[in-house]
């Protein structure tokens, strides 16, 4: 095969001609896309804004997967699946993001992540990820107890073997990076109204302002839906330089996220539903 026919290199070609790196946290974005765009938080412990309780009536699913492909730019660049499951007054949500085709030969990436929420109060009690990204590998485990508030992250890096313990105040009730998409199904989405969240990772939070912009049609692999466009961003403003993110919800009772999209400053990233399996 020749160059010209080979998607790796023409990849490759792209990405030198403009000055551009390929995607280290394609997939990584399409489930902790809050933590690309907000890099300033506060430390835990600080003044925070409280986590909203879901909207009366809500409740998450008992059992759900949902299946989202990933492009980047032109390219297909991998798969993200999302699984909820309830357990008790707790709900699970597990996520699984991996490279496909010619990115996954220029980079390679399998990140899996774990977080447990009350389904009553939607607050964090453990957020785990384990993340390949290249040489890199880290496993990192973050746990919120409540009633001593305490939280409590153990990391490790798996290649250098470097391991760091920390422990700090935790305010109460907190989403993580991998619920907070999710989480904001919960709350009453409507044209001209904003809230925010408090995201936790790595024992900073960040207020995300979820900033509903308008109605929009949106066509994906399972057909055709009636959303509302939301953009997070950072209670100041989205960071210069650094790019735009939006996601869009389904304009029903469910709130669904159908559609994700990342503009940031070496390509756009976009991820469309296309499993929802509710078995």
């Amino acid at each position: 095969m020749s160059d010209f026919g080979n998607p790796a290199v023409h990849l490759a070609q792209q990405t030198t001609q403009q000055g551009a790196r390929p995607p280290v946290k394609t997939l990584t974005i399409a489930i902790a896309f809050l933590a690309t765009m907000f890099p300033a938080a506060v430390a835990l412990g600080q003044q925070t804004p409280t986590l909203a309780p879901p909207r009366p009536g809500f409740s998450f699913p008992l059992k759900q997967t949902l299946t989202y492909s990933v492009d980047w730019r032109v390219f297909p660049a991998g798969t993200a699946v999302m699984h909820f499951e309830a357990d008790g007054d707790r709900e699970n949500l597990t996520a699984s993001a991996d490279t496909v085709g010619a990115i996954n030969l220029l980079f390679h990436v399998a990140d899996h992540f774990q977080s447990s929420f009350d389904r009553a109060k939607g607050c964090t009690y453990d957020f785990n990820k384990q993340t390949v990204e290249g040489r890199r590998q880290v496993s990192s485990t973050l746990h919120l107890d409540y009633a001593q508030n305490r939280s409590i992250l153990n990391e490790k890096n798996l290649v250098t073997k470097q391991t760091k313990h920390v422990e700090s105040t935790a305010p109460a009730c907190l989403t993580d990076l991998l619920s907070g998409v999710y989480y904001a199904s919960s709350q009453p989405i409507a044209l001209g109204h904003n809230f925010v969240i408090p995201v936790v990772d790595n024992m900073h939070v960040v207020p995300v302002t979820m900033k509903v912009e308008g109605r929009e049609e949106i066509k994906t692999p399972l057909g055709t839906f009636h959303t509302l466009r939301v953009q997070p961003t950072a209670d100041a403003g989205v960071v210069k330089n650094r790019g735009n993110i939006w996601v869009w919800y389904t304009d029903d009772e469910r709130h669904l996220p159908v559609q994700m999209r990342a503009r940031l400053f070496w390509g756009t990233i976009t991820f469309r539903l296309t499993g929802n399996d509710t078995k």
